[in-house]
């Protein structure tokens, strides 16, 4: 069903802006993925029963959708969809629903959806300017290997400072830290995209003192261009910069930052939030963090409004 092809313009329109949406919040790769695809069978039905766009569909087009659902044979095998099978449909019309809340359009997407307390946008954690100094004064603490801790510290000005992604932050090589130039070049960015990031002062002085101090510490650091690398000399991976990111959190012994659900990509929302608090123009920041279009980056208005309230 997933290969299913939408004839009008505005659905897959909105099925690639949700699409961002998701990737721009953080969810996971397969979250990513499966729910725009439980989306497009949505549309794909609104299609058939000949609407154009989702403004003039009714609360019980939408429970003639899941009912036909429920009554659908299952494609791979005898019987009927299976409960986990609707619950992800049902998943994907209330994560579609708080889209469309946050973007101001108004929606009839209802059914079944009973975890459903309050109709506003989902609050999103981001750390406050002081929280991340606190995180950066941690890594002077972080580990009893100073190779480390200058390691922690040049991880949280690469996906802080800079707002990297967590696969352009492991991508990087030493060669892309451009000290002349005072620029980071993104090789790997999403969907194929290169960029340069700018690096002040302070933020060349952190991966100065890593790539000449630090990283020659770790096994294997002269056979390898990666800029982060394991104790047993590979690139270090997405988990091991999560688990990092953890031990840097924990010893700041900060309960109001222990208590906030931060990962990698917190950093990257904090970053454009504080960006935008300092009045810095939307379209310098979706250059910032290589988002395609502007309306990426206008999530984090609603990020900011929502952590404001």
């Amino acid at each position: 069903m997933k290969k299913l092809k939408l004839k009008h313009h505005s659905y897959r329109t909105l099925l690639s802006s949700f699409k961002d949406w998701l990737d721009i919040l953080g969810y996971a790769e397969t979250t990513v993925y499966n729910l725009p695809n439980h989306l497009q069978e949505f549309f794909y039905w609104l299609e058939g029963q000949g609407y154009r766009d989702i403004h003039h569909i009714t609360t019980q087009d939408v429970k003639e959708y899941y009912n036909q659902l429920t009554q659908r044979a299952n494609e791979t095998r005898y019987g009927a969809l299976s409960k986990s099978y609707l619950n992800k449909h049902q998943q994907a019309l209330k994560k579609f629903r708080e889209y469309l809340i946050q973007h101001n359009v108004k929606s009839p997407l209802r059914v079944h959806l009973k975890s459903e307390t309050n109709p506003t946008e989902e609050k999103i954690d981001i750390l406050t300017q002081s929280e991340i100094k606190e995180l950066f004064t941690a890594t002077g603490y972080s580990h009893t290997k100073k190779c480390i801790r200058l390691r922690d510290k040049a991880i949280l000005t690469i996906c802080y400072s800079c707002g990297l992604r967590r696969n352009e932050a492991v991508s990087l090589d030493v060669k892309d830290i451009l000290f002349d130039k005072e620029r980071v070049h993104v090789r790997k960015g999403k969907n194929y995209k290169e960029r340069f990031v700018p690096l002040n002062p302070y933020n060349l002085r952190v991966l100065e003192d890593y790539i000449y101090e630090g990283r020659p510490e770790f096994y294997n650091a002269s056979t390898t261009e990666a800029l982060f690398i394991s104790q047993q000399g590979n690139r270090l991976q997405g988990m091991s910069f999560a688990n990092r990111l953890k031990a840097m959190i924990a010893v700041t012994e900060n309960q109001n930052i222990i208590d906030k659900d931060i990962t990698l990509h917190t950093l990257r929302h904090s970053i454009a939030t504080h960006l935008l608090q300092r009045d810095v123009p939307l379209e310098s920041i979706k250059t910032f963090l290589g988002h395609s279009s502007l309306e990426s980056t206008q999530i984090y208005t609603h990020i900011l409004k929502s952590n404001t309230l």
